[in-house]
């Protein structure tokens, strides 16, 4: 039996992580992500797929963020019919972000219909509400630690990523007619000391490794981020300011809230309104009380609502209270999705408040080329917002400690786990020239076979097992 792999995304880019295994006559394809970020990345949503999405059995999913699941919709439209695996958080949040993905390129379509600011006549969604409603139905939720058997020959075991709430490391196993394989996808890779989700779980052997590659190329500073968050909120409070934070509604946003708590229960930041402008949001946080056993905070519901709530902590429930808040002048925090910008309620907050000088907008997650919050990152002195230049005139801070991704040294930490070298190791969704740079220390370090896959590109893994 022979295995192949063609590389459908994640491959020069942090996102539309997609890889398709042909095992045998057994056709896999390990997420199925959304391309965001540069146009040419984009387009590629609206393809047609690279191959026959009815003949693929089955889709493996590591965590819920949309550059790993956002496709689907699609997918089944061109033609899968088959089960989709993923743990039983993922699940959950899958639901959640597929309907708000699909929600607002709605809502974006209409928009750019109604302002006419689309080059189509008619513009219209990737996909609709019901496209992502379709998907729930063929979704199988399950435990870490469980073997799952995908077919005859293919079982898979989840393990903990520490990324993401229910975010997995995937060990997939293959029986062939003489040999047995193992093949491991690292997923997206968590810090070693996040405050609410535990560290990755150590993995020791794989014939074939697929490791992520964000940070690969560089450390995270280590400093405390209750300090540098201490600072910022305080700076944007003497100038007299609001404080904008874009951040992705799960995750992020919980251990924003934790430290905003903190900060203000020792009375190191003033206690003013929180607004939390993400219904996503809001419905994520139900989901840490659902699954205790999938983060590392040990206390009852009561308590962990606690530990999130500030004294003025404000979910905001529609558009029209959203817009109420633009008329904020100083002293408020406004959380609000997307993390990258790339659409949502985020950015009507930033159409108002990016030409403001007192105003702060603090970016706290990664950035992909070509998202707006990579311009802002790279200073650029305007932000095309709904068909507009808008001015950036106000403060824009980056706050790298608070990334969900594991950096160089963790990265390199958690691949010394392994016994023996994979036969290949793919360094996968990262962005170059930090993509390669990352391959070759691993090759200078670990003395390890690495190659870096191109898009559509096609290798055989396993001939004759």
């Amino acid at each position: 039996m022979d295995v192949r792999v063609k590389f459908l995304g994640g491959t020069g880019t942090v996102t539309g992580s997609r890889f398709l295994l042909d095992i045998g006559d057994f056709r896999l394809l390990f997420d199925c992500g959304l391309f965001q970020g540069l146009k040419e990345l984009r387009l590629r949503n609206w393809e047609v797929f690279p191959v026959d999405a009815s003949s693929i059995h089955a889709v493996i999913i590591s965590h819920a963020h949309i550059d790993h699941t956002g496709y689907l919709p699609k997918l089944i439209k061109e033609g899968f019919k088959g089960p989709i695996y993923c743990t039983r958080p993922t699940a959950d949040l899958m639901e959640l972000m597929l309907l708000d993905s699909a929600k607002l390129q709605e809502e974006e379509a209409s928009y750019a219909y109604a302002h006419k600011y689309s080059k189509h006549a008619v513009p219209l969604p990737l996909y609709t509400s019901e496209d992502a409603q379709n998907v729930l139905p063929l979704i199988k939720d399950f435990h870490f630690d469980e073997v799952i058997k995908i077919s005859e020959r293919i079982e898979i075991i989840f393990k903990d990523a520490g990324h993401l709430l229910g975010a997995a490391i995937t060990e997939l196993f293959i029986k062939g007619d003489n040999q047995k394989k193992k093949i491991v996808f690292s997923g997206d890779l968590g810090r070693s000391n996040d405050f609410m989700l535990r560290p990755p779980a150590v993995i020791d052997e794989a014939d074939i490794l697929f490791v992520e590659s964000t940070y690969g190329h560089k450390d995270n500073p280590g400093g405390d981020p209750a300090t540098e968050l201490t600072r910022i909120v305080n700076d944007t409070f003497k100038n007299n300011g609001v404080l904008l934070i874009p951040a992705f509604a799960v995750g992020r946003t919980q251990l924003l809230l934790y430290h905003l708590h903190m900060l203000m229960e020792e009375d190191r930041i003033p206690d003013v309104p929180v607004y939390i402008d993400s219904p996503m949001a809001t419905s994520a946080t139900y989901l840490y009380y659902k699954f205790p056993k999938y983060h590392k905070v040990k206390f009852n519901q009561s308590q962990f609502a606690r530990q999130l709530e500030t004294n003025m902590l404000v979910f905001v429930k529609n558009s029209k209270h959203s817009k109420a808040l633009n008329e904020i002048k100083s002293r408020a925090i406004i959380i609000s999705s997307s993390g990258m910008m790339t659409g949502g309620r985020i950015l009507h907050h930033m159409y108002h408040r990016l030409p403001n000088k007192q105003d702060t907008l603090l970016i706290s997650g990664y950035q992909a080329a070509g998202t707006r919050g990579r311009r802002l990152v790279d200073k650029e002195p305007t932000i095309r917002i709904f068909g507009e230049e808008v001015a950036v005139n106000c403060k824009v801070e980056n706050m790298s400690s608070f990334s969900g991704h594991a950096d160089r040294e963790e990265l390199f930490g958690w691949l010394k786990n392994f016994k023996n070298p994979p036969k290949v190791t793919f360094t996968v969704h990262g962005e170059n020239p930090g993509l390669s740079i990352y391959a070759q220390a691993i090759r200078d370090r670990m003395k390890w076979n690495v190659v870096v896959p191109e898009y559509l590109e096609s290798m055989q893994l396993f001939q004759g097992i």
